[in-house]
């Protein structure tokens, strides 16, 4: 999930997306088979997804390499001059270590902007999967990863605002996961694939969330998408007055009346898609909580716009944070995406941080991906600014 491409999603919130990048990649010709991310792309397919092909000769190889060396030193005026040369800014060794890499490495914050103002990929990854923001934060270089991070938002912000132009590929998406056929396997909920669609690993998470949207008892309280019912189960320890289910999967919807949630007192679900019931909901609330799957960043975005006119004047709002959260650096970017959407909505976000290890194997056991490896959560609440 690199490059121009979309990532597959963290299999547990497709919001948890790799970030994208605008730029069209030239592509060394004779350096294809590095390009990893797109070695199962013959170059037709290359072609039409808007790869430029470049055969290289030795004197190039030889100054693409001085490029790299020089980005890596630091050398800004080295750098500049070989950038008027033709350097290639999209230059990657054997290890796929890319100019940005080797400039992130060195903590050289001047020679990062002249590469990001040249084009070079902010979310540009190695052969192994290491990003630029982790080679400058496991130097210890924080302006440089603040650098990133401002730039990652920029170009995300970006692009937000066209692909909400065009939203009909990951309704497809969605719709597609809701055709799809999910399994219960005693604290796991798993889609046709063996993706994890929510674990039980998530309950403590779960209980600091209710807690937070339930500051009190007797509150209209409404969550956004049911899984295993984990924090429907904490919530209904809060005695909520109204507790509003909002569930789009059959199979879970036909899970919960098994289990009786439609006879709870206080209890209203509403089967269908949030984006095709939200006509359904009757009053305000003093807590919301958002946690689908098969749902990109961009859904979320989307029921973030509702919020506002759903939440009582001093209700908290929450949802799951699964950004990006197999990737410290890309989590780091969708929280600040986040947090710049909600406060252009007029929503202030405080993330509380929440050491967490569901490192264990047997915890995955019969599981496809892990879609999280972060060893902290950040837990969102959100608020109507004063």
């Amino acid at each position: 999930m690199t490059g121009t491409e979309e990532l597959e999603p963290n299999k547990r919130r497709k919001m948890s997306e790799e970030p994208k990048n605008p730029e069209v990649t030239p592509v060394a010709e004779n350096s294809l088979d590095e390009i990893t991310q797109l070695d199962q792309l013959d170059p037709a397919e290359l072609a039409k997804l808007g790869y430029e092909f470049v055969t290289k000769t030795e004197a190039d190889v030889a100054r693409d390499e001085k490029f790299l060396s020089k980005c890596g030193e630091g050398d800004l005026e080295g750098v500049k001059a070989l950038l008027k040369e033709g350097a290639d800014v999209w230059y990657r060794d054997e290890a796929g270590k890319s100019p940005l890499h080797a400039a992130c490495a060195g903590g050289h914050l001047q020679v990062v902007d002249e590469l990001l103002q040249a084009g070079h990929q902010w979310n540009a990854v190695d052969n192994s999967g290491k990003s630029t923001g982790e080679y400058a934060s496991e130097n210890g270089h924080t302006e440089v990863y603040e650098r990133l991070i401002q730039e990652g938002c920029r170009v995300e912000l970006i692009l937000g605002v066209i692909d909400r132009k065009d939203e009909k590929a990951e309704e497809a998406a969605n719709k597609d996961y809701l055709s799809q056929p999910l399994l219960y396997e005693g604290e796991k909920l798993l889609d046709a694939e063996k993706n994890g669609v929510m674990m039980g690993w998530e309950k403590p998470l779960m209980e600091r969330h209710a807690k937070i949207i339930c500051p009190s008892e007797g509150l209209d309280i409404l969550n956004v998408g049911f899984g295993l019912g984990l924090i429907d189960d904490e919530i209904q320890k809060y005695k909520p007055r109204t507790h509003t289910i909002i569930e789009a999967h059959p199979d879970v919807y036909a899970h919960m009346l098994k289990l009786g949630w439609d006879k709870k007192p206080g209890v209203r679900i509403l089967f269908g898609r949030w984006q095709d019931v939200m006509d359904q909901i009757e009053h305000a609330f003093d807590g919301i909580f958002f946690d689908t799957f098969g749902e990109f960043y961009a859904d979320l975005r989307e029921f973030h716009e509702h919020v506002p006119n759903i939440l009582k004047d001093d209700g908290i709002y929450s949802f799951f944070n699964g950004l990006g959260a197999t990737n410290q650096f890309f989590h780091d970017v969708y929280c600040r995406v986040a947090e710049i959407d909600l406060r252009g909505m007029g929503m202030t976000t405080e993330y509380t941080p929440i050491n967490i290890d569901p490192s264990a194997d047997q915890i995955w056991e019969g599981v496809k991906d892990r879609y999280w490896t972060l060893n902290e959560y950040r837990l969102p609440i959100c608020r109507f600014m004063d």
